[in-house]
């Protein structure tokens, strides 16, 4: 089979002819049809997190495909079903998170496109205990977005402890936060998007958010969003820039809660008295659940959120990382493994 393979941190990746995997006992091996580029593969490739993948690995954790092999324990997946796989592969099960229903805290989880290979192939295995199941009846390439960025901002979203009718800010228009927002409308929240780019928030618009904010152009971006909305209840930063999480703690009301998700190299100062005195929260959120991931797939499969995304050939992925790298991609890019 034909993969996108990172041999180095320092090179592009190398599009390949490697052999095709066989599933062990509780596997699937999946014929990948489609597989979204997240800006974490992005940092798998270039090997810029704390930990590094063990190389030679094939990144990506947003493929949707067709099961072709069970394993002897499979159970859940038959030949023929359409799954995807995630940033979760799988977990112990076993530990006092797996336990609690928090798994995506697991200290033993494997990760796609990082632990274990991933979808920039034309096939991957997956665990069949833990891989999405894709609803029938959609377009898989729409599909594989919701599989990392979709489930991450629904479930951080669902962290900001917000009601309906609640003001969100969604900070950073891009693969995420073009969804977050979609999201957020879904759920009955009010949001006000904030970006540095005009374009990024006219998607924002576009997909219902009530007013944008350009951080870039405004003096005082934070003041801009609490004059507008009173103060967010609260805010889901997606951005990769490290200025954007103080800005969304400070857009706060007082009791709001702040969920980050997105990760830059940068730490970011927190004015503790501040924090005490208005009672906020700052939390961190890992992308989503099994339970999370069936959830955020429904909104999909009704209709209620759908990504922008544009679909690009399976050689085509080193330009796709250097337009991650550079800003250039709007919404989502899809990478077609029928069309290589």
């Amino acid at each position: 089979m034909l993969a996108a393979v990172v041999r180095s941190f320092t090179e592009d990746l190398e599009i390949t002819e490697v052999p095709v995997p066989t599933p062990g006992p509780h596997e699937a091996l999946v014929r990948v049809e489609f597989t979204g580029v997240c800006h974490t593969d992005l940092h798998a490739a270039r090997g810029d997190w704390p930990v590094q993948p063990a190389l030679p690995f094939v990144p990506g954790h947003e493929g949707v495909g067709t099961v072709v092999e069970v394993g002897d324990e499979v159970t859940r997946v038959a030949v023929g079903d359409r799954v995807g796989n995630a940033w979760l592969a799988s977990a112990c099960g076993e530990c006092e998170y797996c336990a609690t229903g928090w798994e995506t805290l697991c200290p033993r989880q494997r990760n796609s496109g990082y632990s274990v290979d991933g979808s920039f192939a034309q096939y991957m295995l997956v665990d069949s205990r833990y891989c999405p199941l894709v609803p029938p009846g959609v377009d898989p390439a729409a599909a594989a977005p919701i599989l990392c960025a979709g489930v991450t901002v629904y479930k951080g979203l669902k962290t900001t402890d917000t009601q309906p009718g609640d003001w969100v800010l969604v900070s950073g228009v891009g693969g995420l936060g073009h969804l977050a927002v979609q999201y957020a409308v879904a759920m009955g929240r009010r949001v006000v998007a904030l970006d540095v780019d005009d374009a990024k928030l006219d998607l924002a618009l576009k997909h219902g958010a009530e007013v944008g904010v350009n951080a870039a152009t405004v003096d005082d971006p934070v003041a801009q969003v609490r004059d507008l909305t009173g103060g967010v209840h609260g805010a889901l930063v997606t951005a990769v820039n490290g200025v954007a999480f103080p800005q969304a703690v400070g857009a706060l009301r007082r009791g709001g809660t702040v969920s980050l998700v997105g990760l830059p190299p940068e730490q970011f100062p927190l004015d503790i008295f501040t924090t005490v005195l208005n009672g906020l929260t700052v939390r961190g959120s890992i992308v989503g659940t099994r339970a999370d991931m069936t959830e955020a797939l429904d909104f999909f499969a009704r209709g209620k959120v759908g990504p922008t995304f544009t679909v690009r050939p399976l050689g085509a992925v080193n330009e796709v990382l250097d337009d991650l790298t550079h800003g250039r991609v709007d919404g989502r890019v899809v990478l077609d493994l029928q069309h290589t």
